[in-house]
């Protein structure tokens, strides 16, 4: 596997930076970035410009926006001729400051995907602000630290508050594994690209009549994982004290009694919703 060769400054620790620096990673991640004309790509934490520049190559549009105000004067001058061309567009801010609700007017078009290298310490707080905006990407290609990438995944049949979280929204799929010796400064753990595809919020409106609302839908999630090891029917009791009626409601929604949260799928999360 071959390695970018570029002079970095030293990163910056209280960013979360960690540079890409490898070749088949940033390749494969503009692979699966499905390419579609007039789609935006936002890309989140370009760093040193080494996925910026692959996805220049592919995209139309790239909208980059970085925390390091360094960095946007060092991507400007790198960039000139595509800023200038009007292919790319860098702003310097905080991704988890940034309204998707106003991106429309940042972007050419309504339609976007997210490509993203974050810092892992918001993962959690990126994938809902991002998951959850009436302006939501089409997907999102992200680079995460592995172990969280492989429970949004759950390819072992064992859901979280995470995977589901994010599978009520999207489809997520784990694209490889990404050794930490690819990144500077080397980190210490592996990572995994992950791709989410598909991103909608038809979930919470499965037909014309139901609509189910979210912050109702994420508090009955959040008590259904209180305790991961209690069956789902003691955690759901400390908000609905009712056993009788839960019990009902199991049986309509095609739930054992004696499940745990982590054996539910999303669709009995939603029958859930619509009778608690």
């Amino acid at each position: 596997m071959g390695l970018f060769k570029i002079k970095m400054d030293k990163p910056k620790k209280s960013l979360g930076q960690n540079f890409l620096t490898s070749v088949g990673a940033v390749n494969k991640i503009v692979e699966v970035a499905d390419y579609k004309r007039s789609l935006t790509i936002l890309e989140v934490g370009p760093g040193r410009g080494v996925l910026t520049e692959a996805l220049l190559k592919k995209f139309d549009k790239v909208l980059a926006i970085e925390k390091d105000k360094d960095l946007i004067g060092f991507l400007s001058a790198k960039f000139s001729a595509e800023i200038a061309a009007n292919k790319l567009e860098l702003f310097e801010g905080d991704i988890l400051n940034l309204n998707p609700s106003n991106l429309g007017s940042k972007t050419p078009s309504k339609s976007y995907a997210i490509v993203a290298n974050i810092p892992y310490y918001i993962t959690g707080q990126f994938l809902r602000q991002w998951l959850s905006t009436d302006n939501h990407p089409e997907y999102m290609v992200l680079m995460l630290q592995k172990e969280v990438a492989q429970r949004i995944d759950a390819k072992d049949g064992k859901e979280s508050l995470l995977s589901t979280s994010v599978k009520v929204y999207g489809e997520p799929k784990y694209i490889e594994t990404v050794k930490k010796g690819s990144f500077y400064p080397i980190p210490k753990v592996n990572s995994a690209i992950l791709k989410i595809s598909n991103i909608s919020k038809q979930f919470f409106r499965p037909d014309m009549y139901i609509n189910i609302e979210e912050n109702h839908f994420f508090s009955i999630l959040k008590a259904g994982f209180a305790h991961k090891r209690k069956f789902l029917i003691k955690n759901l009791l400390t908000k609905f004290p009712s056993k009788e009626k839960l019990e009902t409601i199991f049986k309509s929604c095609n739930l054992e009694p004696k499940c745990r949260a982590e054996d539910v799928q999303p669709e009995q999360w939603q029958c859930l919703a619509q009778n608690l």
